[in-house]
C-alpha cells in the first residue's frame, strides 16, 4: 500500500491473530533395583561440523535463506516519491466554533492559504533495462511530480506511461540503459505455503525485506473483481505498494498492493496482483496508452450450498447467470438466467470472482468457450468477446438465509399496467414477506419473475417449483430494474 503523508488511517475491514504454541518436554526416571548401582548410560559426544566457505547460518541450519535472492534483485527495486495536485486550504478550516475562526472573522477576514500539495512514497520495480518500471496505479495516478530513487541512491525524474485503475497497475518511465531489472516468473505455479518475499519501502525505507509465505490463491475482493488475488503473510506497510513479491526462485509472481487492517498498518493479511496480468496491462500501455479488456455481459453471483441444491450441482462452484444484458455477446450467443457458468476455454471457475477475471483478459474480437450448466446438465456455449466500458458486472453475494417449512411470501400477479411500467412481460408481486424469504432478504415490491431457472407466471407455477425443491427454492427476484438469485431455504 502507498505511505501518504496526509492520510491519517486506512479503512479497517479485517483481523489476523497469531496464537504461539510452546512444547516442553519432561525426562522420565530410570527405575533401578534396591542396592543396585545405577546404570550409567553413555552417548558419543559428536562435535557439530564447521559449514562449508559461502555457506549461510541460515543454510546450516536447514532454514530458508533470501540472502542471494535479496543480493540478485534488490538493486532493481526503487521508491518512488510522488507529489500530488496541490489542494487549497482555509484558515477557517476547523469551523465557526474555533478560537481562532471568530478572532480573525472580527478583526481582518479569513485568509486563505497557499496551495498545499501532497506527498506520497511507494515502490516499484525495474523491467526494462531502459527504465520501464511497473508499481500500483493507486500511487502515481494524482501525481504531478514523481521521483524514483535507486539503491546506489540515484535520482531521477519519472514519466507516467500509463494508469489502469482497474487492476491497480502503473507503468513509469526513466531516463537510463543497462539498469537492473527482475526476472518475471509464473504466478499460476505459486502453492499455498510455499516461501515468498516482498521487497519495497515501508515507510520511507528503501529496499526492506519482509518474508512470509503463500496464504491463498485466487482470491476475490470486493474492489478487484478483475484481480484474482495472491494472498500472503508477508509483512506489507504503507510505502510497499507498487514493490514486488518474489518467489524461492528469484521471480517476480506479483505486486504487492493491499491489505486487510484495522489500524492502517499490517496485520498478517496482505495481497498482491499476479505478475502475468500487469504485464499484459503493461505491454497493453505501453503499446496504445490504453487497456482493452472482455466482457460477455452478464451480471453473476455466488453459487451458494442452497443454490447449488436448487439447481442440481454436486457442490457449490462456479458462477450463476442472474441476468443477460439485452444485445450483449451472451444474450446473442443464447445465454439465460440460471445458466451456471462452470469454465472458460477450460479453466475450472469455483468462485464467481473468477469468471470477470477470465473474461476481462480475452480480447474483444476473440471467441470462448463456456461451460455451462442448464437443466442439470453439462454443456458447451461458444461466445464471441465484447469490451468492457461500463462499470462491474458482478453481485454480491447474498445472505445465507436461517432454517423454515414455508417461503413466507404473500403474492400477486402483476397487473398489465405494472408489467408495462416495468417493462416485464410477467412474474409475481411480493406484498408481503415472513418467515425464510423475509430471513433470506426478499423484500415488498420485488418480482419473482423465476425457480430454479424455470419462468414464473403464476402462484402455481412457483408453487410446482417450490414442491420439486429438496432443500431451497432459487428465486430470481427483479428488484429495481436489476435481477439476481436468492435462495430461500424450504425444509
Amino acid at each position: 500500500m502507498a505511505r501518504r503523508s496526509n492520510v491519517a488511517a486506512m479503512a479497517a475491514v479485517a483481523v489476523c491473530m497469531v496464537a504461539g504454541l510452546a512444547a516442553c518436554q519432561r525426562a522420565s526416571d530410570r527405575a533401578t533395583a534396591p542396592g543396585a548401582a545405577a546404570p550409567v548410560a553413555t552417548a558419543p559426544v559428536t562435535e557439530p561440523k564447521p559449514p562449508s566457505p559461502g555457506t549461510t547460518a541460515a543454510q546450516a541450519r536447514g532454514l530458508p535463506d533470501f540472502t542471494e535472492l535479496v543480493a540478485k534483485n534488490g538493486p532493481a527495486v526503487v521508491n518512488i516519491a510522488v507529489v500530488e495536485k496541490a489542494r487549497a486550504t482555509a484558515f477557517d478550516d476547523d469551523g465557526p466554533d474555533d478560537p481562532l475562526h471568530d478572532f480573525l472573522r472580527r478583526f481582518g477576514g479569513m485568509p486563505r492559504s497557499a496551495p498545499q500539495p501532497a506527498r506520497g512514497e511507494g515502490s516499484g520495480f525495474i523491467v526494462a533495462p531502459d527504465g520501464y518500471i511497473l508499481t500500483n496505479a493507486h500511487v502515481v495516478a494524482d501525481a504531478s511530480e514523481v521521483t524514483v530513487r535507486l539503491t546506489d541512491r540515484r535520482e531521477f525524474t519519472a514519466k507516467v506511461v500509463g494508469v489502469d485503475r482497474r487492476s491497480d497497475v502503473a507503468v513509469i518511465k526513466i531516463d537510463g540503459h543497462d539498469l537492473p531489472t527482475v526476472r518475471i516468473g509464473d504466478p499460476a505455479r505459486l502453492r499455498p505455503g510455499e516461501w515468498v518475499v516482498a521487497i519495497g519501502s515501508p515507510f520511507g525505507f528503501d529496499n526492506s525485506v519482509t518474508a512470509g509465505i503463500v496464504s491463498a490463491t485466487a482470491r476475490s475482493l470486493p474492489d478487484g473483481q478483475y484481480t484474482p488475488f495472491i494472498q500472503t503473510d508477508a509483512a506489507v506497510n504503507p510505502g510497499n505498494s507498487g514493490g514486488p513479491l518474489f518467489n524461492m526462485a528469484g521471480e517476480v509472481v506479483g505486486i504487492n498492493s493491499q491489505i486487510y487492517s484495522r489500524t492502517g498498518g499490517f496485520m498478517g493479511i496482505s495481497f498482491a496482483i499476479p505478475i502475468d496480468i500487469a504485464i499484459d496491462v503493461k505491454d497493453q500501455l505501453v503499446k496504445t496508452g490504453r487497456v482493452q479488456r472482455g466482457r460477455i455481459g452478464v451480471l453473476v453471483q455466488e453459487v451458494s450450498q442452497q443454490l447449488a441444491d436448487s439447481f442440481g450441482l454436486d457442490r457449490p462452484r462456479g458462477a450463476i447467470v442472474a441476468q443477460v444484458e439485452a444485445s450483449s455477446p451472451a444474450s446473442r450467443a443464447g445465454l439465460k438466467s440460471g445458466d451456471v457458468i462452470l469454465g472458460v476455454n477450460g479453466h475450472a471457475i469455483e468462485h464467481s470472482g473468477q469468471l470477470s477475471a477470465l473474461i476481462s483478459q480475452l480480447r474483444p474480437g476473440t471467441r470462448a468457450e463456456l461451460e455451462v450448466w442448464r437443466e442439470r446438465a453439462s454443456r458447451k456455449i461458444e461466445v464471441e468477446v465484447g469490451e468492457l466500458k461500463d462499470g462491474p458486472t458482478v453481485a454480491g453475494e447474498r445472505a445465507e438465509p436461517a432454517h423454515g417449512a414455508q417461503l413466507g411470501l404473500a403474492l400477486r400477479p402483476l397487473s398489465p399496467a405494472e408489467r408495462r411500467a416495468s417493462g416485464l412481460d410477467g412474474g409475481l408481486l411480493v406484498e408481503d414477506v415472513s418467515g425464510p424469504a423475509a430471513e433470506a432478504d426478499v423484500r415488498p415490491g420485488d418480482v419473482i419473475v423465476g425457480a430454479n431457472g424455470q419462468k414464473v407466471a403464476s402462484v402455481a407455477d412457483l408453487e410446482s417449483q417450490v414442491a420439486k425443491s429438496k432443500r431451497s427454492v432459487a428465486l430470481l427476484v427483479n428488484r429495481g430494474g436489476t435481477t439476481i438469485f436468492i435462495p430461500v431455504k424450504v425444509g
